[in-house]
């Protein structure tokens, strides 16, 4: 179980499983069969939007973590708003657009030191939607982040390392597009198996469709963290850093 996992093991990154999900029961019903093996749960534009903050809620009352990924990208002062409002809730990690600008980076920075919240606050780089060679824009967003005081920012696997070569380990990577070896990309261009994202050095990964739509999303999870146990097992101990600490 992923928990035990965190708790034992070096330089396993985190597992969030997607909640994109319709409405609040379903994502309920899916959080509640996750939750023996899944502390991390993504809520996104399409469940905050049909159930608004009680699906965070709905997370932290089943005991679990919630990455908020709302993906800000308005002026500085709505964006620090959105940001204070996410702590309130109990959000632990959210998520600022890179394109909004230095000023409304910044402005989410302080609002997230302001509240006094464990919150986290990453900027996104680009979507792994995009196709082509975005490795040049994708570091120099993350170098804005850092310089505007963010914890991190959200990148495809492929940039990964180059991200924590310029920024440093403690700059935390979340890599969303992630598929499991034999999956389909679906909608996704750059896409990563867990294995790879674990040696790449992301500290957090987020799986959707394989787990949400599997016939049995407990196993699916369960298959997940077991593809990142045995990649962080061969992964070079030299940058590990323990997954309950992030």
């Amino acid at each position: 179980q992923h928990a035990e996992i965190a708790g034992s093991m070096m330089n396993a990154p985190v597992l969030i499983v997607a909640l994109d999900l319709p409405d609040l029961e379903t994502a309920r019903r899916l959080a509640d069969r996750l939750r023996p093996a899944v502390e991390w749960f993504k809520v996104g534009s399409m469940l905050f939007t049909s159930a608004g903050p009680d699906a965070v809620r709905m997370v932290r009352a089943a005991g679990g973590q919630v990455f908020l990924d709302l993906k800000f990208h308005d002026i500085p002062q709505t964006v620090s708003g959105g940001i204070t409002a996410a702590a309130r809730l109990g959000a632990a990690l959210v998520t600022v657009h890179c394109a909004a600008g230095p000023v409304a980076l910044q402005a989410a920075a302080g609002a997230a030191r302001a509240s006094g919240a464990p919150l986290r606050v990453l900027g996104v780089t680009r979507l792994t939607s995009e196709g082509g060679r975005l490795g040049r824009a994708v570091l120099s967003a993350a170098q804005q982040a850092q310089d505007a005081g963010l914890d991190g920012v959200t990148a495809a696997a492929r940039d990964a390392r180059a991200i924590k070569i310029r920024c440093g380990q403690d700059f935390r990577v979340l890599t969303p597009g992630i598929r499991p070896a034999g999956q389909a990309a679906d909608d996704q261009m750059r896409v990563a198996t867990p294995a790879a994202a674990v040696r790449a050095g992301s500290d957090y990964i987020v799986v959707g469709r394989p787990i949400i739509a599997a016939p049995d999303p407990l196993a699916a999870a369960r298959a997940v963290l077991s593809d990142i146990e045995r990649a962080a097992r061969r992964t070079t101990p030299s940058r590990a850093t323990p997954a309950s600490a992030r």
